[in-house]
């Protein structure tokens, strides 16, 4: 049990910067004024959430100052958390139109320290328990995850509706103290000594990989880690813009639609976890796949009909059971082809390949939709983004069902 609840209180605090970053800045700005194009490649500040990998060999080599009381992984995890609680103060200061260079830097910052904080998670996870406890440690972690979802989105425009952005980050900016309580409390998992250089460390990493694979099965697995959760990331952005432009109150949104959406996404990596537990990892990824394409579909549906709560909530409880349910999927499915000879470094090389081309076109987003929009109605505009980011799930579902016998040598 005291496993389960670090490792939500984890997930916790890796969530929070995150959605900070890449989605609630994106209400506040919008709220703001600000154009959907500016929104969009804003949402490139959680590009070091893509590029993790070419620091990731720091936090296996660099010893944090308090490595000797509570151990390599633990000591970063605490040092990434203390900066990041600050800069969201920092943050908290700034006025979004008459400051948005320093909005923008700051922003960046508690991203790069984010994905530090999730290198140094990802590998204390791995670390702390053998392969087949892994399911309940990514369920937990992904609850404390879609928890700081709710915090952070809905607790955070519910009283945006009262107080100013400004105030609400301050608030939220003590959350972070949620992982803190958790690293501290949290066991010291043995860490292999790393003896590699940085450049030696990263392509050893790359060697282990394709050796132990192969280099063609290697080279589909990471075309579908790169392909995979392309639509969610790239309409990640435009999500909270959407449901402004659509007419909805941040009250509405953060105290119906979101609160929906944690209650569905919770009940999706439960039922992702027990999926994977009985059925194969190519049969999971899969129907994982399958119901992300459905359900970013019927946003459509919701862009040509007028404001209907009930029915956008629907809608965002079915792809957040479906994100849920691939969020399980996709950790069970990394973690399968991670060596614990580098375990921060080649779990980041993976997550990397998985994030990294979706950021550089969530970028792109708001230009996207903003063209869209001009060219047709705000109605038929946004359909018609939702249209073609749900096309986006084909190539990683394709890759799978024709290239099947590869899940034989990680299974």
């Amino acid at each position: 049990m005291k496993n389960i609840f670090v490792l939500s209180a984890l997930g916790f605090s890796c969530g929070l910067p995150y959605m900070l970053v890449f989605s609630t800045l994106s209400a506040w700005l919008r709220d703001a004024g600000a154009a959907l194009t500016v929104i969009g490649f804003i949402s490139w500040a959680a590009l070091t959430y893509s590029l993790k990998f070419l620091w990731s060999p720091f936090v296996d080599r660099i010893k944090m100052p308090l490595n000797q009381a509570v151990g390599q992984r633990r000591s970063w995890i605490l040092m990434m958390q203390l900066l990041i609680l600050i800069l969201i103060m920092m943050m908290s200061q700034f006025d979004p139109i008459l400051s948005l260079n320093f909005i923008v830097i700051t922003a960046v910052l508690i991203a790069f320290f984010g994905s530090l904080q999730d290198i140094a998670v990802d590998a204390y996870r791995i670390e702390l328990v053998s392969l087949d406890e892994q399911g309940n440690l990514a369920a937990s972690y992904q609850f404390g995850y879609r928890l700081s979802i709710l915090v952070a989105t809905s607790l955070a425009l519910i009283f945006a509706d009262f107080v100013s952005w400004q105030t609400v980050y301050l608030m939220l900016s003590f959350f972070m103290l949620i992982g803190i309580l958790g690293a501290l409390i949290g066991n010291t998992p043995e860490t292999l000594k790393v003896e590699y250089g940085y450049v030696e460390n990263l392509l050893s990493s790359f060697k282990d990989f394709f050796k132990r694979i192969g280099l063609i099965s290697a080279s589909v697995i990471l075309f579908i880690i790169a392909t995979y959760r392309l639509t969610d990331i790239i309409m990640g952005p435009m999500a909270m813009p959407f449901y402004i432009d659509m007419g909805y109150s941040k009250t509405e949104i953060g105290a119906i639609v979101k609160t929906v959406a944690l209650g569905a996404s919770i009940l999706g990596f439960f039922v992702g976890g027990q999926f994977i537990k009985r059925f194969s990892l190519k049969a999971c990824l899969l129907f994982g796949g399958v119901l992300v394409l459905i359900t970013n579909l019927l946003f459509s549906l919701s862009a040509l009909s007028e404001s209907n709560l009930t029915q956008l909530s629907i809608i965002v409880g079915m792809d957040s059971l479906a994100a849920g349910f691939v969020g399980t999927v996709n950790i069970a499915f990394l973690t399968s082809l991670v060596s614990k000879k580098f375990t921060a470094t080649q779990y980041a090389l993976l997550t990397s390949f998985m994030m990294l081309p979706g950021k550089v076109f969530s970028g792109f987003s708001g230009y996207l939709a903003d063209s869209l929009i001009v060219l047709t109605s705000l109605q038929v505009g946004w359909a018609l983004f939702f249209v073609i980011t749900s096309a986006l799930t084909l190539p990683a579902l394709i890759t799978i069902m024709i290239k099947k016998d590869i899940f034989k040598q990680i299974s």
